[in-house]
């Protein structure tokens, strides 16, 4: 059985947009996958992790303390997904890697959402993608694909429909510095991604269609990442 992992982003899971009828939609798309692909969900902390960062940060907290808080938020969205997907779901939200690897069951989705402060949530799924051997890495965010520049902001932002390990690498690397995207995927995540040959689908985590094209290994409206 194909292991999937899934990083869906705290933007796509509560943006405030009809999120509980999202959500059931997701699960029944997800359903019928379970039985093929051996699931993992990462779930991202989005808006409200960012409020809670943004609050903590105006009382000087640290940043491992901002990042714990952080965290918490995407344990809070992980446990919302597990009601939702409802059977579909093991019923515990994994707190590391190993302890999602050992709660692996056929059939079932197993959900987390971070581990340790430093590391993103699309880090922690590119490191459970190689912990469980996945054959494919699955970013399901806020925008259609990867672009040269945040489309949100840049109306002359190009899309790709496909690129390499290193070229996504270098483009969340600029990134980083503050010039170019910085939410197309994390750093670290596309460092392991290329280090073990991982492909990564990215596309827009509400297009549910595209989400399970991206799952399945077909041709997708987002971007793949793959050498």
């Amino acid at each position: 059985m194909d292991k999937i992992v899934i990083s869906l982003g705290g933007s796509v899971i509560v943006p405030g947009d009809n999120d509980d009828v999202f959500l059931k939609h997701f699960a029944e798309m997800i359903a019928p996958l379970c039985e093929q692909y051996q699931i993992y969900l990462v779930c991202g902390g989005g808006k409200i992790a960012r409020y809670y960062i943004n609050v903590g940060r105006g009382l000087e907290l640290s940043e491992p303390e901002l990042d714990d808080m952080g965290i918490m938020v995407t344990r809070m969205n992980a446990n919302l997904v597990i009601h939702a997907l409802g059977s579909l779901a093991v019923d515990t939200v994994a707190t590391d890697i190993l302890e999602a690897h050992h709660l692996s069951q056929r059939g079932k989705v197993v959900v987390m959402g971070g581990t340790v402060p430093g590391h993103t949530t699309d880090a922690v799924a590119a490191m459970l993608a190689k912990e469980v051997k996945a054959v494919r890495i699955i970013n399901g965010t806020s925008v259609d694909g990867a672009y040269t520049a945040d489309p949100k902001k840049d109306p002359n932002a190009e899309r790709f429909s496909r690129m390499t390990h290193t070229q996504l690498y270098a483009l969340v690397n600029v990134g980083i510095h503050g010039a170019g995207p910085s939410n197309v995927f994390d750093r670290l995540g596309a460092q392991i991604a290329r280090e073990n040959q991982m492909d990564i689908y990215i596309v827009d985590g509400r297009d549910l269609d595209d989400l399970k094209n991206a799952i399945e290994g077909r041709p997708v409206k987002g971007t793949v990442v793959s050498d």
